[in-house]
Formats: structure tokens, C-alpha cells, sequence
């Protein structure tokens, strides 16, 4: 006859499961915390596709007056501007927000945001939550890199008030602006004296 807390053969006691659950908890927890960040901000990505951009900026464009406004480069059409007022639904945060685009894809993307000093503390706290410890800090400047992306947070101001700007950057996107920089004259030849 079995006591209490006993098993016959083949079987698993209470303390087999309790171990075995609190294990299985224990590396759900260690997987969600070793789970890699998105490499974003208020979903915009370094990189992302034009397509994407625009539909992500339109729909938190701030009013019906605010339109996605973009702008091509005066002698291509794979290089534009674009901006447009945002506001997140998520926060309720209010700020500019612009992109550069280079054949279908965001090299840079800017948020640009004042208030007070309070506003850089609580940028600060944002992006550390969900971007982790900075990679890199300066005066006035954190960065977070990821290969050849980087968000960067920048801020300035005076005693009362401060403007941030985030910018979200892939190097090479950027590096083929050069296919479209207009090519140098040469340097005139001075002329020959009779």
C-alpha cells in the first residue's frame, strides 16, 4: 500500500512537477530576456523601405492638414526628402519627423521634439527600455549600433528648455548618395601668356 506522497513505478510525485514547472518558467524567463530588442523607434527602422515609411508616417500624421510631404532631388527622382507633422497614438507624443530617401529607401530618418528639461529624461528613459544601455555616449549624444545602422539621440538647450532630435541612420543606404552627387569640373587651365 502506498503512503502519501508516494508513487508506484513509473510514475512522478508532486515534486517532480513542481521542479520540472519551475524549471520550464525559469527558461521561458531566461528566453524572453535574452530575446534580441527590435532595432527600431516608434516603429521606423534604419534601412526601412520608402512604402513603409510612408504608410507608417501617414498614419500617425496629426491632423488632416498634415500631409506626408516629399521632395526629389533636382536632377533624380531616386533621391527625396519627406516630413510631415506626426503625433503617436501610443504616447500622445508630438514631434517632426523627416526622412531621407535614396532609391526606395530610408538612409536617414529624424524625430525632432522641444520642451522641458523633463523632455530629454524621459527620451532618455524611452529608448533605454527598449533599446537597452547605450553603445555609446557623449556629450549630449547617446548611440546604439546595430553592423552598419545606428539610432542616435541628440540634445541641446538652454536653462529651461531643451529640443532632441533621434535619428535613425544605415550607412549603406547613405553610402550610395554618391551615385548621384553631381560630377566636379575641372579646375579652369590658366590661360597662356603671349
Amino acid at each position: 500500500m502506498l503512503r502519501r506522497y508516494e508513487t508506484g513505478p513509473g510514475h512522478t510525485g508532486p515534486v517532480s512537477f513542481s521542479y520540472i514547472g519551475a524549471m520550464t518558467l525559469l527558461l521561458g524567463f531566461l528566453l524572453l530576456v535574452q530575446a534580441p530588442r527590435p532595432f527600431a523607434y516608434r516603429g521606423f527602422a534604419p534601412g526601412m523601405a520608402y512604402r513603409d515609411f510612408a504608410s507608417r508616417a501617414r498614419s500617425i500624421a496629426q491632423g488632416d492638414s498634415d500631409i506626408l510631404a516629399c521632395q526629389t532631388m533636382h536632377n533624380t527622382a531616386q533621391v527625396m526628402d519627406c516630413g510631415v507633422r506626426v503625433r503617436d497614438p501610443v504616447d500622445s507624443a508630438r514631434f517632426y519627423l523627416s526622412a531621407n530617401v535614396i532609391e526606395g529607401r530610408t538612409s536617414v530618418i529624424a524625430f525632432v521634439d522641444s520642451g522641458k528639461v523633463a523632455l530629454v529624461l524621459r527620451t532618455q528613459d524611452q529608448m533605454r527600455r527598449q533599446l537597452g544601455a547605450p553603445h555609446r555616449r557623449e556629450r549630449s549624444m547617446w548611440e546604439w549600433t546595430k553592423g552598419r545602422r545606428f539610432i542616435r539621440l541628440n540634445w541641446r538647450g538652454g536653462r529651461d528648455w531643451r529640443v532632441i532630435s533621434i535619428t535613425l541612420n544605415d550607412r549603406d543606404v547613405l553610402a550610395r548618395i554618391a551615385h548621384y552627387r553631381p560630377a566636379s569640373r575641372p579646375a579652369p587651365r590658366p590661360a597662356k601668356k603671349p
